[in-house]
């Protein structure tokens, strides 16, 4: 986990200390994006959600995405120097900076989740470890009416140091999705212009190390981090000791699970549609200016 703007240690644990309330019942829109999209369509999307979330006109948004072709996804933050850019072209991916931090992620046979709303909306206020344990409660729910029942919160004290390497699944941090030592699911948050965003990866099948082929290493380093990955990161298939066509890993099963473990986590019912057309013109506006535009991704 990454947040913007980061936050010291003391303020983690306060917030991570914060008492709980019940949730009244409350309506947010579900959108489930059965066509995957582009790496650029899809953090654009996140992030006009959000800022409409903000503003007003729309409601706190649960989003569940794929991802086509696939893409590796840098931390808002990261050096785009981590990665071998010819390689990543010679296999077919995409190359986009995510809105929230944390470092690179490979999107392939995977599900993603967003959840987006007004800083003020009683699941997403309080202290940037409020939200984020609210929302891994029901990451961690989810997963459990999958058949993943080992799955868990890593502790609040858990924080990726700046030793670790380029790679986003390496190290959980404080209430990431573990199942014993290996982490399942990342996530990231970004707060800004009153709204919260909170997006992660839940991989559902194949090779978790195949994001090392795209980093740029020494051989000896590549062959390091492959193995120190393989050994901390899984994906739900080996969890439930699944073949990788098992319909209990396919996107569907995985959004009807969550979306009833949101419902019941955080009382809430929905309200499904797709993004507005206001929304998808300011995505539209924020591919051309920002997301699909190479130099704004590589410039940091």
């Amino acid at each position: 986990m990454e947040i913007y703007p980061p936050l010291p240690a003391a303020q983690m644990a306060q917030d991570a200390a914060a008492p709980e309330e019940p949730l009244a019942p409350a309506t947010w829109r579900l959108i489930v994006d059965d066509e995957p999209r582009s790496g650029p369509a899809n953090m654009a999307i996140d992030q006009a959600i959000a800022e409409a979330c903000a503003e007003g006109k729309s409601l706190p948004t649960l989003r569940f995405y794929q991802w086509k072709p696939p893409a590796v996804s840098l931390g808002r933050h990261q050096l785009i120097t981590d990665l071998n850019l010819p390689r990543v072209r010679a296999l077919g991916y995409e190359v986009v900076r995510r809105p929230t931090g944390g470092r690179a992620i490979l999107h392939t046979d995977e599900f993603t989740y967003s959840v987006a709303g007004a800083a003020g909306e009683p699941r997403l206020r309080g202290g940037v470890m409020d939200s984020y344990l609210r929302i891994s409660n029901a990451l961690v729910a989810g997963l459990h009416r999958l058949g993943a029942t080992g799955a868990g919160k890593a502790p609040a004290t858990s924080r990726a140091g700046a030793d670790v390497s380029a790679a986003c699944f390496e190290v959980p941090s404080a209430y990431e999705i573990t199942v014993g030592p290996q982490k399942l699911m990342g996530s990231a948050q970004s707060r800004r212009a009153g709204y919260v965003l909170q997006h992660g990866s839940l991989p559902l099948v194949g090779d978790i190390t195949r994001l090392i082929d795209v980093l740029d290493l020494e051989e000896a380093e590549s062959v390091r981090l492959r193995a120190e990955l393989a050994r901390r990161a899984t994906t739900l298939a080996a969890v439930l000791g699944e073949p990788d066509s098992s319909l209990r890993v396919t996107f569907p099963a995985v959004a009807d699970a969550m979306q009833a473990a949101f419902a019941g986590a955080l009382a809430l019912g929905f309200k499904v549609g797709p993004p507005s057309p206001a929304e998808m013109r300011r995505a539209a506006q924020l591919i051309r200016e920002q997301y699909g535009d190479g130099q704004w991704t590589q410039q940091r």
